[in-house]
Formats: C-alpha cells, sequence, structure tokens
C-alpha cells in the first residue's frame, strides 16, 4: 500500500478544487460532503501506509522533476519513513474530525464552501510538508500552510480584528521564511542539494561553522512557524478565525511544522552543538514566558493560544537537549489534547453566542455536560497529570533536560508545568463550575452542542486519555516510541555521555514524583483561588496591580514591536512617499510641462510657414495617438496582468509557429 501514499494529498487536492470551482455555485452548504470525504480518504490511506511502515516498509515515490539545472536539480518526490508516516497519521486524524466539528460549527455561515475549500487546501500543503523528501517541496508546503492560514485567520475579513490578525500572521511569518531561504541557500551552496538523503548522508563533510549558522538560520524560520520568541506574537491572535481553524493551526498542523523541521534534521543539528543549545533555551523561555502570559488572560481561546506557544516551547526543549523523540512525542500527545480544548471551546463559544470572557460564564457543566467532561480530560493532559497523554510526553522531556545537565531549564521547564495546571484549571472552574455569571440574554438558550460537534470531542478525549501510553518502556529503557522512530531520529552523542552520570544522582521516578507534584500544586491553588476562593483572586490583583497589568498586556511586547519596527518602517515609508511626490512626481511633471511649452514655442514658430491642413493633421494624429497610449495606463493591476499574459501568449503563439513552418 505504501506505493500509493501519494494519492494521500491528492484527496483533499480534488476537494479544494472542486469547491473551490463550483461551491458557491452550485454544491452550497453541501460542500462539507466533498471536503470530509477527501479528509476521510486521505486518513485511510494514511492508515493503510503507516500499517506498511509499521512491518519495516520505508519509500522514495518520485513523481516527476522539477528543477533542472546544471547547478541545481530538484524533483517532486515523497519520503515514506517512520517519521513521515506518524506525521501523516497525526494531521489526518485531527484534520477529519475537525472536518466533521465544522459542519455543525459553520452550519448557518454564508462563506460555507469558501471555508472548505480553504480547509482542504490547508491539509493538502501541510501533507506535502511532511511528505516531500526535500528541503524545497517541505518549503512549498511550509509556504502553502502559511497562505492557508492567512485565508482562514481572516476568513471573516468583514471584522477590522480579523483581517488585521491574518495580515500579522502572514508579516510576521515572512520574516522566519527569510532565514529558512538562506539556510537551505547555505546548505545548497556547500552540498550542491537540497534532498534529505543527500544532505544527511553529505553532513559529515561540512565545516562545523557552516552547519551552525546554515541550522541557526533553519530554526529562524521555526521560530516564526512554531511561534517561538521573538516570532510568537502572531499565533494568539489566529483564534480571531473559526475555532475549528484555531484547533487545526494551533494543535496538530502549522504550528508543530519548525518541530517537524528540525527533527527531521536531527543529523545536521547533531553536528552543531551551539544551535541545539539555542533550540533548547530559547524553546524553555517561550515556555515559560508564554505560560505566564496565560495565567492574566480572560479570554478562554487566548488562553489556550498561549498554551499552545508554551507547549510548543515544550517540544523545542526537548529537540534541544537532543531528546527529539520526546519533542515529537509531544508534538503527537498535544495534537489531541489541544485540538480537544480548541473544539471544546468552540462548543461553548456555540452556547454563549460567541461570548469567550470567563468573566461571564461559570456552572456550564449543568447545560454542556459532554462538552464540560471532555474539556476536563483535556485539561488533565495538558496540565501533566497521570496517566493522561500529556503526562507521559512531558515528563519525558524534562527528565531528558535533566539528565542532559541542562539544570536550569529543567527548573524553569517544572516550574512552567506547575504555571500550566494553574491557569488551564483556572479555565476549568472559572468556565464549567462555581457561580453562575452568564447574562440572561444568553443564558436562556444554553444547550448542548450537536452530536456532529459532541462525537468529535469523544474522540479526541478517547486519544488524550490514552495516546501517551504508547511511551510506555518497551524492553530496557527505551518506549515504544523511541524504538518506531530510531531509524529516523538519533540522540544528540553528547545525551548518552551524561545520561548515566544524572540518573545515578537523581532517580528518575524522583524527578517524575516532583514534576506531578508541581502540576497538582498548581490545580490546587487554582481549585482554592477560583472555585472555593478562600483567597479572594480580586484582592490579590488590586494588590499586586503591576504584575497583573504587565501579565495582562502580554509584557508589552506588541507595543515595543510597534515603537521599533512597525511604526518606524511608517516614517520611512512616509519619507520615500514624500521623495516620490516631490523628486520622482516632480521630474515626471516638469518634463510633461516643458514638452508643452515647446510645443506651444514650435506652433507659435512655425505657424506663419505651414499650411494649416498640415498642422491640423499633424496635432490630431498626435492626439489620437496620446487617447490610446493613456487607455494603457489605467493603474488596475489586473489589466497590466492581462496585457503581460497576452503579450506572452504571443510571443509563445509566435515561437510555435516558427518551430512548425
Amino acid at each position: 500500500m505504501i506505493k500509493y501514499a501519494w494519492l494521500i494529498p491528492v484527496f483533499p487536492l480534488i476537494g479544494f478544487t472542486i469547491n473551490g470551482l463550483f461551491g458557491f455555485k452550485y454544491i452550497k452548504n453541501r460542500a462539507h460532503y466533498i471536503a470530509v470525504t477527501a479528509l476521510g480518504l486521505s486518513w485511510l490511506f494514511s492508515t493503510l501506509v503507516f500499517i506498511d511502515v509499521l512491518h519495516g516498509k520505508t519509500a522514495e515515490i518520485v513523481l516527476f522533476d522539477w528543477v533542472v539545472t546544471p547547478d541545481i536539480q530538484a524533483k517532486v518526490a515523497f519520503y515514506i519513513d517512520q517519521l513521515s508516516a506518524l506525521m501523516l497519521m497525526v494531521v489526518t486524524t485531527l484534520s477529519f474530525w475537525i472536518h466533521v466539528y465544522s459542519i455543525g460549527y459553520m452550519g448557518h455561515d454564508p462563506g460555507y464552501p469558501r471555508y472548505f475549500t480553504y480547509l482542504n487546501m490547508f491539509v493538502f500543503f501541510m501533507l506535502i510538508l511532511v511528505m516531500g523528501s526535500s528541503y524545497p517541496l517541505l518549503f512549498v508546503g511550509w509556504e502553502g500552510v502559511g497562505l492557508c492560514s492567512y485565508l482562514l485567520i481572516g476568513f471573516w475579513y468583514e471584522r477590522e480584528s480579523a483581517w488585521k490578525a491574518g495580515m500579522k500572521a502572514f508579516i510576521t511569518n515572512r520574516v522566519g521564511d527569510a532565514c529558512f531561504i538562506l539556510g537551505m541557500f547555505i546548505i545548497w551552496y556547500h552540498l550542491g542539494s537540497l534532498d534529505f538523503k543527500v544532505v544527511f548522508e553529505k553532513a559529515h563533510h561540512l565545516d562545523p561553522a557552516v552547519v551552525t549558522i546554515a541550522t541557526l538560520l533553519l530554526f529562524g524560520g521555526a521560530t516564526g512557524k512554531s511561534a517561538q520568541i521573538p516570532l510568537y506574537v502572531w499565533l494568539p491572535d489566529a483564534m480571531e478565525g473559526p475555532t475549528p481553524v484555531s484547533a487545526l493551526i494551533h494543535a496538530a498542523t502549522m504550528v508543530t511544522a519548525g518541530v517537524y523541521m528540525v527533527a527531521r534534521s536531527n543529523v545536521l543539528y547533531n553536528m552543531a552543538p551551539l544551535s541545539l543549545e539555542v533550540v533548547a533555551v530559547i524553546g524553555c523561555l517561550t515556555a515559560f514566558f508564554a505560560g505566564t502570559i496565560g495565567t492574566a488572560q480572560f479570554d478562554l481561546k487566548r488562553v489556550l493560544a498561549y498554551s499552545t506557544v508554551s507547549q510548543l516551547g515544550y517540544m523545542f526543549l526537548g529537540c534541544g537537549v537532543g531528546a527529539y523523540t520526546a519533542g515529537v512525542f509531544h508534538l503527537m500527545t498535544h495534537a489531541f489534547f489541544k485540538g480537544l480544548l480548541f473544539l471544546a471551546a468552540g462548543s461553548v463559544m456555540h452556547a454563549m453566542s460567541d461570548v469567550l470572557d470567563m468573566r461571564l460564564m461559570g456552572n456550564l457543566k449543568k447545560y454542556m455536560p459532554i462538552t464540560a467532561t471532555t474539556f476536563i480530560i483535556g485539561a488533565l493532559a495538558l496540565a501533566g497529570i497521570p496517566p493522561f497523554a500529556g503526562f507521559w510526553s512531558k515528563d519525558e522531556i524534562l527528565h531528558h533536560t535533566f539528565t542532559t545537565g541542562h539544570y536550569f531549564l529543567w527548573f524553569l521547564g517544572t516550574l512552567t508545568a506547575g504555571i500550566t495546571a494553574y491557569y488551564t484549571f483556572r479555565a476549568v472552574f472559572m468556565t464549567f463550575f462555581g457561580k453562575e455569571r452568564i447574562p440572561e440574554e444568553i443564558k436562556h438558550h444554553l444547550h448542548e452542542s450537536p452530536k456532529v460537534m459532541t462525537i468529535p470531542l469523544i474522540i479526541l478525549s478517547v486519544g488524550a486519555a490514552t495516546v501517551g501510553f504508547f511511551g510506555l518502556k518497551a524492553h530496557g529503557e527505551t518506549s515504544y516510541f523511541a524504538q518506531f522512530l530510531a531509524p529516523v531520529i538519533h540522540a544528540a552523542h553528547e545525551h548518552g555521555a551524561h545520561a548515566a552520570h544524572h540518573e545515578a544522582a537523581v532517580p528518575a521516578s524522583v524527578l517524575i514524583a516532583l514534576s506531578v507534584a508541581v502540576g497538582l500544586t498548581g490545580i490546587l491553588i487554582a481549585y482554592i483561588v477560583h472555585l472555593k476562593r478562600l483567597i479572594d483572586p480580586d484582592e490579590w490583583v488590586k494588590k499586586l496591580w503591576f504584575i497583573h497589568k504587565v501579565l495582562y498586556r502580554k509584557y508589552y511586547v506588541d507595543e515595543i514591536y510597534f515603537a521599533l519596527f512597525i511604526y518606524r518602517v511608517l516614517d520611512l515609508a512616509y519619507i520615500f512617499w514624500r521623495f516620490d511626490q516631490w523628486v520622482i512626481d516632480g521630474i515626471v511633471n516638469g518634463a510633461a510641462l516643458l514638452t508643452r511649452f515647446l510645443a506651444w514655442v514650435t506652433r507659435v514658430c512655425t505657424e506663419p510657414f505651414v499650411v494649416d491642413g498640415a498642422v491640423n493633421g499633424a496635432s490630431y494624429v498626435v492626439d489620437l495617438s496620446a487617447r490610446v497610449l493613456r487607455r494603457l495606463q489605467t493603474g488596475v493591476v489586473s489589466n497590466y496582468m492581462l496585457f503581460i499574459a497576452a503579450g506572452l501568449l504571443g510571443l509563445i503563439t509566435i515561437y510555435v509557429f516558427g518551430r512548425l513552418f
């Protein structure tokens, strides 16, 4: 079955094409039949391919030549191994249930066919990203999901906040993408190829300094796509799109692309210890930074958005300390419980008429028992409480962080685990328990979501509770998950040297117990403060108003970026506009005035010596030519594109006829 893996991205591409061409005019509110069927087929084929990979099969499927020059050759080819097969399962499973959920959530939206068109295109590009056998093909998927995220975040473009959030995501990611392109150029310049197999086989020929620069630039791209310091600012605003989009972007797909890229490039990163340290430090700082912001937010989706930034930091922390398998494992478990949490938040919005302020909720479990139960399961997984999924992967990362001697990063990561548990259950208690604070105009139509929305919640909650068991130890000290990925992912060399010494000093069971205790402490504090209210949170906000304001305003990072970059770019644009107005336009307008003046002088000087008919005829020809040429300069870009296309068509026609005759 593995030889048919190329069909996996084809199905959503077909769905995108059909709904894109015929959705608005013919298919309309039946667009989900096409989109969901396409994802169902992708999921089915991904499962069959995954079974083949479990039996040891791998394959490279070459479709056609893409770039053929003397200096570089690139093919459109898919490489199916353990890592890509795992990503296929994660992406198609989560995407399928998000598509199903969207039937109920977006049912009355006038842009229904457009929504499913974008959704199918998003999944197509994500599948290209994880299946591509080279950096250029990975980058095609990388840019494709960036485009689709822009379209989906700004889906309700009538809202200013939505289109601004889409622009913010698009522009921020372009900064990271510039770094990624430079990293690819360096690899190609020194190795003459960007194919994964060739690059990883020849990597040992590279100078360590070159590998360090290339991997740091690649990670610069990952900080944009996977929302790490300093390019994380777009992701919390991405919640302006429909909630299923938030689940798709924040859970299993686009934001994990950077983690996948680092894990896929583990051969290069193992040769660059400095790059690994940077990845670990940035990841840990992002986890802590975003976690503290989440403690002061009242918007339910915004809390989950900052949680996503924080959990992505954990994934990079795992990769940075050489435990790529632990980082990818957290990617998988996070996909289930964060997808669940976002969809449950969407269910709350559906019942609350799009209200997201947790201060206007309370005791929703009474009205929405399924949503409440599934949200709590996701919260327990996010908080790292055993035996839920997040416990296994998060503790694996913290364990590797300690055993490789990164004590401060381990401390910060463990502290962040407590903060995560606190703000997660703060959201649980404020939303589903305690005193009802629901406005009367909303309370009268509170109800549980329809089955098309609750069934995906139940399915994902089962995943959030069980997928962590793949982290159980199989034989010796290696988990089933690590054994599966062993042919693709190799731990950093220094990990093995440090592990035995530190494990002997502090047993793994002690580290696990400490991490769980910190998580339970965070839940206990949330219980005391926000459910029992033995400590009045409003009083503490007044006492610690400065800290609360800094956290609520997200450390003023957006304001700092605007002051340092956005406004300065606008100032520069103003200078260029004035230069264009005074100098460029001045030259053009001056030339026009000079021409008119010379024409007047010529007419005055020659009028007595020529026949009136000749002068009038020449004037008519000049005027007619000016009128025709003026029509070409419409100022409408689409017209210029039409002229260019017509010109190219003419050149192609001349060339073809020249070859024929």
